[in-house]
This record gives C-alpha cells, structure tokens and sequence, in this order.
C-alpha cells in the first residue's frame, strides 16, 4: 500500500512540474503541439511496446514441450494470482535475466533469458517469476507509459521555455527571464528523477506481491543475489539500456555516474526486504 501510495504521489508531482513550467509560455501553439505529439508516441508505444521490446531482444515463443518446466512455474503461479496465462518467450543470451511487458493481464509475456534457466534453481525461478507476474497484475506497464508522456511533455516544453527565455521578447523583466531559464534547465532533471523513482517503487511492490504469492520471501532475495553477480560478469550485448527498467536485475554494465540514475534499487536493500518479510 505505502508504494501505491508512493507512485500515486510521484505521478502527481510529475504533473505538478509540467503545470508549472507549462505556465511559464502557456498559450502559445508550441504547448500543446508538444502534449499532442507527446501523447500520440506514447499511444502508440504502449499499444506495441511488447511487440518492439521482444523483436529488440530476439526473443522467440516456446511451447510447453520445448520448457515443460518453465511453463508449469508460470501456469501455478498464474492460477494462485487469478491471471490469464501469459505468452511466454526465452531470450538468446547467457545474462540471467527476465521480464514482462503487455498493455495489460490478457495481452501478457514474460520473457526468460537462457542464462536465468541455468543458472537458478526452481524455487529460485519461481521468485523471480512471481515478481515478473507481479508486474503484470499490478498494470506496471500502464503507469510506467503515464509517466514516460509526463515526463516528455515537460523536457518538450522545458526545451521551448530555454528557446523563449534566451530568444524572446526583450520586454521581459531580467529577473523573469532567468527565472524562466533556470525552471527549463531543473524541470526535465527533476522529470527523469521523479520517474526513476516512479520505476524503482514500482520495483519494490513488485517485490513485495510475488513474495506474498509465493508466500516466502526468500527465493526471490536468493535469486536476486546471484542475478546481480551473474549479470556483472555477463552483461548483456545487444538491446537498449533504455529499457532497462523492463528487467529484474539492470542486464547492462552500470559504473560510476550511471548509478545514480538506475532504474533499480539496490539490490542489498532488496534482499534485505524480502528477508524480513513475514507470512
């Protein structure tokens, strides 16, 4: 619940930040050129987003005979969490990984790289895929478009404010113009901050529902830890670290600055929160 509450928050200080510097140039035609545009990428993301996520990582469908094992883990815990049985893909690549994408329940997959079948045990798996299926049932993919629309149309319209301050009419007091200048530089900064937030809440929910589905916290900790080693040596090579989000564990190289805008929490944290769990 405090998590929910939490992104509830995020998203509303995110709409917060786009009214305020929405007010700085309101009315002219670039504004809402911009929320229209913004609104129309995101539409169409959020409608295909599994198709291109899935193409970008060569993930190719299997059949219950091909991973009887993988697909009888997804059927139990499907039925536990009152789902519809999702679509379910195996990536070609040895960095222990998963995740899940779909506009919503019935239009679900989850995707299991070949390095995550190796490496964890069932119980393991079943963790980690008690989280993926969290996502699912939790309509993480819906609130991560919200934010990301949010967060567009305020770096658009920062990105028109820096144009009118530095370019516009010389009436303007100077104070008004810095003012102007300064909220352009902060806003999309505090954009891309509030929606890692947004993400790693939605993480730590994750987290929290498949331990409860499961009922035990501690595969999903186990399993988290050797992820985290794994995807260190073995980091992924193809794909974008723009959808990094989508995965348990960030499956790229992310060293010194790159930490502070994961989209992750940290693992330790992580851990430790689902070790203290009680059931």
């Amino acid at each position: 619940m405090i998590n929910q509450i939490k992104t509830v928050l995020l998203l509303g200080l995110l709409a917060g930040v786009l009214i305020l510097i929405g007010g700085l140039i309101a009315g002219t035609t670039g504004l809402l050129y911009g929320l229209i545009f913004a609104i129309i990428i995101n539409f169409v993301t959020y409608w295909f987003s599994d198709k291109i996520v899935l193409a970008m990582y060569r993930a190719k469908p299997i059949t219950k005979k091909e991973a009887p094992v993988l697909y009888e883990i997804v059927e139990e815990l499907t039925k536990k969490a009152n789902l519809p049985m999702p679509k379910i893909y195996i990536i070609p690549t040895d960095n222990p990984n998963a995740f899940a994408t779909g506009r919503n329940p019935s239009h679900a997959a989850v995707a299991c790289t070949q390095g995550i079948l190796k490496l964890l045990n069932k119980e393991e798996l079943k963790g980690v895929l008690a989280h993926e299926l969290s996502h699912v049932r939790n309509r993480d993919i819906l609130i991560s478009t919200i934010a990301a629309t949010l967060a567009a149309v305020i770096s658009y319209i920062a990105y028109m404010a820096r144009f009118a301050a530095i370019f516009g009419s010389n009436d303007r007091e100077g104070s008004n113009v810095l003012e102007m200048l300064i909220l352009s530089i902060l806003a999309p900064i505090i954009a891309l901050i509030i929606q890692l937030a947004i993400s790693r809440s939605r993480e730590y929910l994750a987290d929290e529902s498949g331990a409860k589905l499961m009922k035990n916290g501690k595969p999903l900790a186990s399993a988290l830890s050797k992820l985290e080693k794994a995807s260190k040596l073995s980091p992924i090579r193809f794909g974008s670290p723009t959808t990094s989000s989508l995965f348990i564990v960030n499956p790229f190289s992310a060293r010194g600055l790159t930490n502070l805008f994961s989209t992750h929490p940290p693992i330790d944290e992580r851990i430790q929160r689902l070790n203290s769990m009680k059931f």
